[in-house]
């Protein structure tokens, strides 16, 4: 009976028929610019449906599972998945993920939100700083040194440990930090787009497991959710397939950055 605590049904609301339509956005955006598009879910629960902070972490996390094995196997059959780095973050995001679903029983919804708004904020700086790099040596004509293959395993080993950590306390998939580890070792757009949901699957996955120990899932949320991303999952891989999205790879960091940073704000003043 105690497992099953952790698992139930809420009472319909009108409001939840834009579940769909938002777990479609959620599967196309996150299957095209990857990591699940978790990371859209915990504020949109909390700020627009009022779903209590600890349950849309853990609800979240079910929601975001369908996008990742759909888009994962799609990416996977159209070659864009780098299995050696998805390996080194995923590995080092199962121990961040368990410690991670521990700290959210510590903290209280107020705590919660801030702590995710103030990350969201500092993680857009950082992937705006890094975008400007860019642009500025491409101007420039400077061609930026391939990063080294212990620089590629460090660095996939730190943000692979604090995006399971964000995933587990969150439950934001720790989309943000596995994409912003992606860009810093220089992987292509579409192959960051395939291997970020290889990543946030196994991350995902793990939180979701720890917590069944600290956490609720509202199935009922998870129903209409899925019914969208499922969908959209399946679009997004199909779309970038026939499409040159190196040519706007600045712009793809810039505005996820942009939401990153809105959505930041939005938690923290709420």
């Amino acid at each position: 009976m105690e497992y099953w605590a952790m698992v139930f049904h809420s009472v319909f609301e009108n409001s939840y028929l834009w579940l769909p339509l938002l777990g479609f956005v959620v599967g196309f955006l996150g299957s095209v610019i990857g990591g699940g598009g978790g990371f859209f879910f915990l504020p949109v629960l909390i700020l627009l449906f009022h779903v209590p902070a600890q349950i849309a972490v853990s609800t979240s996390l079910a929601a975001t599972l369908p996008v990742c094995v759909v888009g994962a196997l799609s990416h996977y059959r159209n070659g864009n998945i780098d299995l050696r780095m998805g390996s080194i973050f995923a590995i080092a995001g199962i121990a961040g993920a368990i410690v991670g679903a521990g700290l959210t029983g510590l903290l209280s919804t107020g705590q919660l939100k801030v702590s995710f708004g103030i990350y969201s904020i500092l993680l857009a700086v950082h992937m705006m700083l890094s975008n400007r790099k860019k642009i500025k040596a491409e101007a420039n004509g400077d061609v930026l040194p391939e990063k080294t293959s212990f620089q590629k395993r460090t660095s996939g080993s730190v943000y692979g440990l604090l995006a399971g950590i964000i995933t587990g306390t969150f439950g934001t998939s720790g989309t943000a930090p596995v994409l912003a580890g992606l860009f810093a070792i220089r992987l292509p757009v579409k192959v960051i787009a395939g291997t970020s949901l290889l990543i946030v699957f196994v991350n995902t996955v793990s939180a979701l497991g720890a917590h069944f120990m600290v956490g609720k899932i509202d199935l009922t949320l998870v129903y209409f959710l899925t019914a969208g991303t499922i969908i959209g999952a399946f679009a997004g891989p199909r779309l970038i397939s026939g499409v040159r999205i190196e040519r706007s790879e600045n712009s793809v960091r810039f505005w996820f950055a942009l939401v990153m940073m809105a959505f930041g704000l939005l938690m923290i003043i709420s």
